[in-house]
């Protein structure tokens, strides 16, 4: 009798450590940051913003150029101009420098805009593709596993590699 009553114990422990496990979740990670790095709309996105960027800096260091030579120029004939034609050529440089430094802000305002625009259906299909793995897999939980970003174990199944092979990369 005390053995039926061990195995029955034994038994119901069994179901019980059988359920548990049963009922945990499945949980993976990935680093999103490296996924959309590695994805080949982010490179041509990245290209795009690279060359807004830089026509916008070519025609502020324009700007800058003709603001430090009306500046030079200014300079160099003051001593011969009056007052008042020193006041209004001041008055003018400042009028240029605000310019410009308006100018800087809308392009900052701009490229930010862009990236927005193009990063927003990048982001999209990455996390589309990162929920259909999840799904297949059976996968409850995914937890980026970008570095710094609150994870502390990353034990689980890395997804990086299998969602990559669903956006075809």
């Amino acid at each position: 009798m005390k053995q039926v009553k061990k195995i029955a114990v034994a038994l119901m422990l069994f179901v019980a450590a059988t359920s548990f496990v049963n009922a945990q979740s499945k949980i993976a990670h990935i680093d999103v940051t490296k996924l959309l790095a590695d994805m080949p709309e982010m490179k041509v996105a990245e290209a795009e913003l690279k060359k807004l960027s830089e026509t916008y800096q070519a025609d502020i260091q324009a700007s800058m150029t003709e603001l430090r030579n009306k500046f030079t120029q200014y300079q160099n004939e003051a001593p011969s101009k009056s007052k008042e034609e020193n006041d209004k050529r001041a008055v003018e440089l400042q009028g240029m420098e605000k310019t410009v430094g308006e100018f800087q802000q809308n392009a900052q305002q701009e490229i930010q805009k862009k990236q927005a625009e193009l990063f927003a259906p990048i982001s999209q299909k990455a996390k589309t593709a990162i929920e259909k793995v999840a799904a297949a897999q059976g996968y409850d939980y995914v937890i980026d596993a970008q570095a710094g970003g609150g994870l502390i174990v990353a034990n689980g199944k890395d997804l990086l590699a299998d969602v990559k092979k669903e956006l075809g990369f």
